[in-house]
Protein backbone atom coordinates (compact mmCIF):
# COMPACT_ATOMS: atom_id res chain seq x y z
CA UNK A 1 0.00 0.00 0.00
CA UNK A 2 1.49 3.34 -0.91
CA UNK A 3 2.05 6.07 1.62
CA UNK A 4 -0.48 8.52 0.11
CA UNK A 5 -3.30 5.98 0.12
CA UNK A 6 -2.51 5.03 3.71
CA UNK A 7 -2.53 8.71 4.73
CA UNK A 8 -5.93 9.26 3.05
CA UNK A 9 -7.42 6.18 4.74
CA UNK A 10 -6.04 7.31 8.09
CA UNK A 11 -7.56 10.78 7.64
CA UNK A 12 -10.94 9.28 6.71
CA UNK A 13 -10.85 7.00 9.74
CA UNK A 14 -9.98 9.92 12.03
CA UNK A 15 -12.78 12.14 10.70
CA UNK A 16 -15.43 9.47 10.64
CA UNK A 17 -18.33 10.45 12.85
CA UNK A 18 -20.37 7.95 14.71
CA UNK A 19 -24.13 7.99 14.46
CA UNK A 20 -25.68 9.77 17.44
CA UNK A 21 -26.65 7.44 20.22
CA UNK A 22 -30.38 7.03 20.70
CA UNK A 23 -31.55 8.35 24.06
CA UNK A 24 -32.46 5.78 26.68
CA UNK A 25 -36.04 5.54 27.90
CA UNK A 26 -34.94 7.10 31.21
CA UNK A 27 -33.35 10.04 29.35
CA UNK A 28 -36.55 10.50 27.33
CA UNK A 29 -38.67 10.40 30.50
CA UNK A 30 -36.42 12.94 32.22
CA UNK A 31 -36.61 15.24 29.19
CA UNK A 32 -40.39 14.93 29.00
CA UNK A 33 -40.78 15.59 32.72
CA UNK A 34 -38.51 18.65 32.45
CA UNK A 35 -40.79 19.97 29.68
CA UNK A 36 -43.83 19.15 31.84
CA UNK A 37 -42.47 21.21 34.75
CA UNK A 38 -41.33 24.05 32.48
CA UNK A 39 -44.72 24.27 30.77
CA UNK A 40 -46.57 24.04 34.08
CA UNK A 41 -44.45 26.86 35.56
CA UNK A 42 -45.17 28.96 32.44
CA UNK A 43 -48.92 28.18 32.67
CA UNK A 44 -48.70 26.93 29.09
CA UNK A 45 -51.97 25.27 28.00
CA UNK A 46 -49.95 23.19 25.54
CA UNK A 47 -48.99 21.10 28.56
CA UNK A 48 -52.07 19.10 27.61
CA UNK A 49 -50.27 17.97 24.45
CA UNK A 50 -47.81 15.97 26.57
CA UNK A 51 -50.61 13.49 27.34
CA UNK A 52 -51.61 10.61 25.09
CA UNK A 53 -55.21 10.72 23.93
CA UNK A 54 -55.57 7.32 25.62
CA UNK A 55 -53.88 8.28 28.90
CA UNK A 56 -55.36 6.95 32.14
CA UNK A 57 -55.86 9.80 34.61
CA UNK A 58 -56.84 9.18 38.24
CA UNK A 59 -56.93 11.53 41.19
CA UNK A 60 -57.55 10.62 44.81
CA UNK A 61 -59.24 13.63 46.41
CA UNK A 62 -59.36 13.95 50.20
CA UNK A 63 -62.00 16.32 51.57
CA UNK A 64 -61.83 18.20 54.91
CA UNK A 65 -64.46 15.80 56.28
CA UNK A 66 -62.06 12.89 55.72
CA UNK A 67 -64.08 11.58 52.79
CA UNK A 68 -61.89 10.27 49.97
CA UNK A 69 -63.03 9.97 46.37
CA UNK A 70 -61.08 8.58 43.47
CA UNK A 71 -61.86 10.33 40.23
CA UNK A 72 -61.00 9.03 36.76
CA UNK A 73 -60.92 11.34 33.77
CA UNK A 74 -60.98 10.41 30.10
CA UNK A 75 -57.80 11.84 28.56
CA UNK A 76 -59.57 14.19 26.10
CA UNK A 77 -61.62 15.71 28.94
CA UNK A 78 -58.52 16.04 31.16
CA UNK A 79 -56.59 17.71 28.36
CA UNK A 80 -59.45 20.19 27.90
CA UNK A 81 -59.46 20.86 31.67
CA UNK A 82 -55.73 21.62 31.60
CA UNK A 83 -56.22 24.11 28.78
CA UNK A 84 -59.10 25.80 30.66
CA UNK A 85 -57.36 25.80 34.04
CA UNK A 86 -54.08 27.45 33.05
CA UNK A 87 -55.38 31.05 33.03
CA UNK A 88 -57.01 30.54 36.45
CA UNK A 89 -53.84 28.93 37.83
CA UNK A 90 -51.82 31.92 36.56
CA UNK A 91 -54.21 34.42 38.16
CA UNK A 92 -53.90 32.62 41.52
CA UNK A 93 -50.13 32.00 41.24
CA UNK A 94 -50.96 28.32 41.68
CA UNK A 95 -47.60 26.55 41.37
CA UNK A 96 -46.19 23.19 42.28
CA UNK A 97 -42.63 22.14 42.93
CA UNK A 98 -41.31 18.59 42.66
CA UNK A 99 -38.81 16.68 44.75
CA UNK A 100 -37.62 13.15 45.42
CA UNK A 101 -38.26 12.16 41.81
CA UNK A 102 -37.37 8.63 40.76
CA UNK A 103 -37.38 7.10 37.28
CA UNK A 104 -37.96 3.35 37.04
CA UNK A 105 -38.10 1.40 33.79
CA UNK A 106 -41.21 -0.74 33.31
CA UNK A 107 -40.64 -2.71 30.14
CA UNK A 108 -40.62 -0.10 27.36
CA UNK A 109 -42.19 2.55 29.65
CA UNK A 110 -40.80 4.59 32.53
CA UNK A 111 -42.57 5.26 35.82
CA UNK A 112 -41.80 8.65 37.37
CA UNK A 113 -42.66 9.15 41.04
CA UNK A 114 -42.30 12.52 42.75
CA UNK A 115 -43.42 14.43 45.78
CA UNK A 116 -45.42 17.43 44.54
CA UNK A 117 -45.72 20.46 46.78
CA UNK A 118 -48.60 22.88 46.15
CA UNK A 119 -47.40 26.37 46.98
CA UNK A 120 -51.00 27.65 46.98
CA UNK A 121 -52.51 24.98 49.23
CA UNK A 122 -49.33 24.28 51.24
CA UNK A 123 -49.33 20.49 51.11
CA UNK A 124 -47.27 17.70 49.58
CA UNK A 125 -48.78 14.76 47.72
CA UNK A 126 -47.48 11.98 45.51
CA UNK A 127 -47.51 12.25 41.72
CA UNK A 128 -46.91 9.25 39.48
CA UNK A 129 -46.56 9.48 35.71
CA UNK A 130 -45.97 6.63 33.28
CA UNK A 131 -44.18 7.75 30.14
CA UNK A 132 -44.10 5.77 26.92
CA UNK A 133 -43.35 6.08 23.26
CA UNK A 134 -46.24 6.33 20.82
CA UNK A 135 -45.05 5.53 17.29
CA UNK A 136 -46.80 8.45 15.62
CA UNK A 137 -46.44 11.00 18.44
CA UNK A 138 -43.17 10.33 20.29
CA UNK A 139 -42.83 10.19 24.08
CA UNK A 140 -46.02 11.05 25.97
CA UNK A 141 -47.67 10.65 29.35
CA UNK A 142 -49.66 7.42 29.31
CA UNK A 143 -50.82 7.47 32.92
CA UNK A 144 -51.10 9.98 35.75
CA UNK A 145 -51.98 9.19 39.35
CA UNK A 146 -52.23 12.08 41.76
CA UNK A 147 -53.74 13.18 45.04
CA UNK A 148 -55.38 16.49 45.84
CA UNK A 149 -57.37 18.49 48.35
CA UNK A 150 -60.12 21.02 47.63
Amino acid sequence: MNFQLMAVLLMVAMTRTEAPQEKSAIDEAKALFARYVEMEQAYDPALADLYSNDAVITNKRTYPTGEVRELTFPAPKYKALIRQAMPLARSRSDRSTYSKCSYEPEGVHVRIQCARYSELKKFTSPLTLVIGRIKTAGWLILEERSESRP
